[in-house]
């Protein structure tokens, strides 16, 4: 049996959570300021962001540690803390989610660096990156790994290759943003993530980020035609596209529209549903009263 079926029970589909770097810039953090770095100075802030989330109906609770891999620590001056930032992490999330009985998702997030031979990167250099930050994000008591918002298959094949030495009974989820003409950056489609993906023993895969909820159906379509055995399918779409107001930027799907879409996901037989940039509490509120009530 797939092991991440087995961790999430029979009911789908599973309620994920939604963006954490809204959440923490409307706390206080300031722009350009790294998120993870509230894991250690601010956690109270994160705490409340995840239990947040909780409350609003998620299952499982995503890590703040998108950035934490050493090139994007290193960009903060934190790239010697990265064993700290993510146990850190890990815990925050872990204590929420004990609490309300949820599991916690590890999240790594893509290097930055590009793989060769469109940059210098190696795979075994990138897989070395995620095993370092995965070291202290199980230490921390995560119960899943999600590897997120990928554009090059190689760079997830190195992230899944690391879970499969550090931490060999977890489950692994990879998504991957197809936000070029239904593509990824690196011209992956869906498809061909779902299968390359699930024979390198992803436990899930799917899609987040990208340009909205009306894409993510599409992408979503095309991912349940490629899919085989008891793999897992998961969507995070962005809250619409950004629009500037005023000084800052709203994303444009209410969580009317956000709900309206998980009702359309689970439909297309997709296993868990949850939000990207611009999603909040609210939206994953309404998402989990469309989905309950279903």
């Amino acid at each position: 049996m797939n092991r991440l079926a087995a961790l999430l029970g029979a009911r789908r589909p599973v309620l994920l959570d939604g963006g954490m770097g809204t959440l923490l810039q409307d706390a206080g953090l300031e722009d350009g300021a790294p998120g993870e770095l509230w894991n250690l100075e601010n956690p109270d802030a994160v705490r409340a962001a995840h239990a947040a989330y909780a409350e609003a109906g998620a299952r499982l609770l995503t890590t703040n540690t998108f950035g934490g891999t050493r090139p994007r620590l290193d960009m903060h001056g934190l790239g010697d803390r990265v064993s700290e930032v993510n146990r850190r992490a890990a815990q925050i999330a872990r204590s929420v989610a004990d609490e309300h009985g949820l599991l916690v998702a590890g999240d790594l997030g893509p290097t930055g660096e590009l793989l060769a031979p469109l940059g210098t990167m190696t795979s075994e250099e990138a897989q070395e990156l995620f095993a370092d930050q995965l070291l202290g994000l199980v230490e921390g008591g995560i119960d899943l790994v999600l590897v997120e918002t990928l554009s090059d298959v190689g760079e997830a094949e190195a992230a899944l290759a690391a879970a499969q030495k550090v931490a060999p009974s977890l489950p692994v989820v990879v998504t991957m943003s197809f936000d070029t003409n239904l593509r990824t950056m690196m011209g992956v489609r869906p498809a061909d993530a779902v299968t390359q993906l699930a024979a390198a023993g992803a436990d899930a895969v799917g899609a987040n980020c990208g340009r909205g909820p009306e894409e993510m159906e599409v992408i979503a379509a095309e991912m349940v035609q490629a899919r085989t055995g008891d793999l897992l399918l998961v969507a995070q779409s962005n809250a619409g596209l950004p629009q500037v107001v005023g000084d800052h930027f709203e994303y444009d799907a209410t969580a009317d529209d956000l709900a309206a879409h998980a009702s359309r996901l689970a439909e297309l037989g997709i296993d868990l549903v949850g939000g990207c940039c611009g999603s909040t509490p609210a939206h994953i509120a309404a998402m989990d009263a469309i989905l309950t009530t279903a």
